[in-house]
């Protein structure tokens, strides 16, 4: 009989209190009791945001908020600024070329993460740049970026920054008001602990100012009319009612653990993950890894994407491959959201399992010890 475990950086688990929550039956959303439920995970959502502006629900995967950012504070021609150091780096370039803006991009090797000292040089070559788009953790390299360091520089700047946060809100520390961070985006999916289908864009007052002013074409993801409905506790289009009942349920339950409890248990777990990997002689790829996702060179002569299907088809335990250039050369091991010590555990336990089956040699179990210790320490 196979059970599934799921270790990949999105989806990832939902609590069974989440789950029960979304099963009873369907309220219509033109309601005081859904307005209610709306009301209420607004403000949940600001305490994870760390924030007091406005955040804007939309339905749609994380993209769909990357794309509201972009084409509510731009117009055709606008310059930007996008640091690409991975494949959702990269995803900000192509939005904003979608809509005509002007990219500048900052290329950072995959596996490292940008110097703020790169961006303040091409915001000072360029003083006409109105957003600079960045990934808070890049899921494909699981690098983190210095959010804080950049927002620092930019206090000063007329430009306003602007935060992937899709794989990283709910996992790492995100201080979005007190670092001065214009637009925070993210999606329901990861630590967040719902199923994939809702986006969310957190929006500064000195964000707002370039919303008034873009001349992009925008109607769904029009953050104006999304103010307008969110000013009465509503929605300017047909919610996702069900999502939005579940993610009141976590939202719950992150405010009982509290962030900072919840960031702890995340290295607690990520630092397991990298001390089993390393002790069966595996090399980490990330240079500053985040604590939501571990990527990792595979052993010579060991193709991860045939690692990934047997672990995921044989033992039920979901990991993820490389993407782009390190297609079948890395893979990624997830901690966040709804996961704990013998998630990791079990994934640790099939991926030894697995790569002695694959001909990779190593002392069986040296991962599953070090892990352990971690764990304990």
């Amino acid at each position: 009989m196979k059970k599934n475990f799921l270790l990949t950086p999105g989806p990832t688990p939902v609590p069974a209190e989440a789950l029960l929550a979304m099963a009873r039956p369907t309220i219509h959303h033109r309601t005081p009791a859904f307005k209610a439920i709306f009301k209420e995970m607004n403000e949940n959502l600001k305490y994870l945001f760390q924030t007091k502006n406005d955040i804007f629900t939309f339905a749609g995967s994380g993209t769909s908020a990357m794309e509201a950012a972009a084409v509510n504070l731009l117009s055709p021609s606008d310059k930007a600024i996008c640091v690409q150091g991975g494949k959702f780096g990269e995803r900000w370039t192509e939005i904003c070329r979608a809509y005509q803006v002007k990219v500048i991009t900052i290329d950072v090797a995959w596996g490292q993460a940008v110097n703020p000292k790169q961006i303040e040089k091409e915001l000072q070559n360029n003083k006409d740049v109105k957003a600079v788009f960045t990934t808070q953790c890049e899921t494909s390299t699981g690098v983190l970026t210095d959010i804080e360091a950049i927002a620092k520089m930019m206090k000063s700047k007329d430009a306003v920054l602007v935060t992937d946060a899709v794989s990283s809100l709910g996992g790492v520390d995100l201080q979005t008001d007190n670092w001065g961070v214009d637009v925070v985006v993210s999606g329901s999916q990861k630590g967040l602990m719902i199923p994939p289908g809702l986006a969310f864009c957190s929006v500064s007052k000195k964000a707002w100012k370039l919303v008034e002013q873009s001349k992009s074409p925008r109607y769904y993801l029009d953050f104006r009319l999304a103010k307008k409905a969110l000013d009465k506790s509503d929605t300017a289009f047909t919610p996702a009612v069900t999502l939005c009942i579940g993610l009141n349920e976590t939202l719950n339950m992150i405010k009982q653990m509290t962030l900072p409890v919840i960031f702890e248990h995340n290295r607690r777990l990520a630092r397991a993950v990298r001390a089993a990997v390393k002790a069966i002689g595996l090399e980490l790829f990330a240079q500053n890894p985040a604590d939501v996702v571990t990527s990792v060179y595979a052993p010579q002569g060991i193709d991860t994407a045939q690692l990934v299907k047997i672990m995921r088809d044989e033992y039920g335990v979901s990991i993820a491959g490389g993407q782009g250039d390190f297609k079948g050369k890395i893979f990624r091991i997830a901690q966040m959201g709804y996961m704990n010590e013998f998630d990791i555990i079990v994934g640790i336990s099939c991926l030894e399992m697995v790569l002695k089956r694959m001909g990779y040699e190593f002392e069986l179990g040296n991962g599953l010890s070090a892990a352990e210790k971690e764990l304990l320490r």
